[in-house]
């Protein structure tokens, strides 16, 4: 399929391009040792101007090439944040019919999100993959002075939203573009064409961040380049610990935290859903997109988990909109991961506020490849860490991006199961039955 085909390559690409720098970086770092101390190390000359080698790759091109690349995550964060998020909660058209229906779902969804960050905060302050990590630049970096978790609060409302949009105030960002959601799904036919240009925006944004992800196999190649030949080989390790704990954070909370709420909350056998999620499961892997795997998710719960359409059609689009809670459990991670890189201890209202904007920030990722970065860029601005630390993750990131939307995708089906039981919308026949199947094989229209 030409939907999957693109992101295997681009996947492929990613790694070549992490491969690759790694290998360029490492031999710069050996020419430096080799040829001379500091900058010194093989001088060549163009166009009638001296470079080192070190100097002319390290801190030109490259630095050129990825600090170009996280400037352009951090363009899109406003306008994605606030575009989506709008997109997502006016389609609540009609909040009388939907407000029970909403806020179950809404309600299930965020719970899931906070829950999913917190474990990842817990195990990143447990297990400390960052400590111990080097870097010979930004060492000295210095975090500014976080406010209180009441004034946190408080700084969610905007005075003025635009101001917060300027400045990149995305708490006051998400609330605002919560209350527009809300005013335009009640607002009848006008509110509809408001929507419907809102739905055109976002479509426009999307393809900005696919322009992006399409150039991110060059700009992981510089970030990973210039990081390989700054830093020593024995701090990969802690890359290494960083990629393997948020791997299985993300394994626990899809096998013990979906099935606890489903057993509690539905009273359902959980061991059914995640076997009959195993289709879902691999596309959501091979696309990194909630979106691409919409369709196949929405079949598996009318076709095999028994949920009646009336809620699947409601709840699985508004998970793949809002539930975010591998997104979440990376932000988590990373943000510990690179607070301890920078030798900054996170204060416990520094940590309340991670688990609350990772959690609002959920409802405004969109279900697409490669952004949860542009999220963490939003995450570590909120705890005035520096943007440049996703330089350190993000060449391992498209593997584990992959494994966060197979979570996703499986929190999308287990609050829809658990919605739909409540509002007594679930066949229990059919869940308990485990030769049901469909052929949960996107069309070719609907992978494109």
């Amino acid at each position: 399929m030409p939907h999957s085909s693109k992101k295997s390559n681009l996947t492929l690409k990613i790694f070549i391009g992490m491969g690759a720098g790694i290998i360029i970086g490492l031999l710069l770092q050996g020419v430096r040792a080799l040829f001379g101390d500091g900058d010194e190390d093989l001088i060549f000359s163009i166009l009638g101007f001296t470079f080192s080698t070190y100097g002319f790759f390290v801190e030109g091109i490259f630095n050129i090439g990825g600090s170009i690349f996280v400037k352009s995550l951090k363009m899109l964060v406003v306008p994605l944040v606030f575009v989506s998020l709008v997109c997502g909660v006016s389609s609540l058209s009609d909040p009388a019919k939907l407000g029970r229906l909403g806020g179950k779902s809404v309600g299930l969804y965020l719970m899931t999100t906070a829950i999913a960050v917190s474990v990842a905060l817990s195990a990143a302050l447990i297990i400390q993959p960052g400590a111990g990590f080097s870097l010979t630049e930004q060492a000295s970096y210095v975090a500014k002075e976080s406010p209180g978790f009441a004034n946190v609060v408080i700084n969610m409302f905007p005075s003025n939203p635009i101001e917060s949009m300027a400045e990149g105030n995305m708490l006051q960002i998400i609330v605002f573009s919560i209350l527009v959601g809300i005013a335009i799904s009640m607002s009848g036919e006008s509110g509809n064409k408001v929507r419907s240009g809102f739905e055109m925006l976002n479509d426009v944004i999307m393809k900005i961040v696919t322009i992006i992800m399409n150039l991110a196999p060059y700009g992981v190649f510089c970030l990973i380049a210039k990081l390989a030949s700054t830093i020593r080989l024995e701090d990969f390790s802690s890359i290494i610990q960083y990629f393997v704990l948020v791997f299985v954070v993300l394994i626990i909370h899809a096998i013990v935290t979906y099935p606890i709420l489903l057993s509690v909350f539905a009273r359902l056998n959980p061991i059914n859903l995640l076997i009959k999620m195993k289709d879902t499961a691999m596309f959501a892997f091979s696309s990194s997109s909630s979106n691409a795997t919409l369709p196949i998710t929405l079949a598996t719960a009318n076709k095999r988990l028994g949920v009646d359409n009336s809620v699947a059609s409601f709840t699985v689009p508004l998970g793949a909109t809002i539930n975010m809670d591998g997104t979440a459990i990376m932000q988590g991670v990373a943000t510990v991961f690179i607070a301890q890189v920078y030798g900054v201890d996170l204060t416990t209202s520094q940590l309340l506020m991670v688990v609350a904007t990772a959690t609002l920030a959920s409802v405004g990722t969109a279900g697409v490849p490669g952004v949860g970065l542009i999220m963490l860029a939003m995450v570590l601005q909120q705890v005035n860490l520096p943007v440049e630390g996703i330089a350190l993750i993000i060449g391992i990131d498209r593997l584990l991006d992959m494994t966060r939307t197979v979570v996703n995708v499986t929190g999308d089906c287990t609050v829809t199961c658990i919605v739909a039981k409540s509002e007594g919308a679930l066949d229990e026949t059919v869940y308990n039955d485990m030769s049901s199947s469909i052929e949960v094989v996107p069309t070719e229209k609907q992978s494109a």
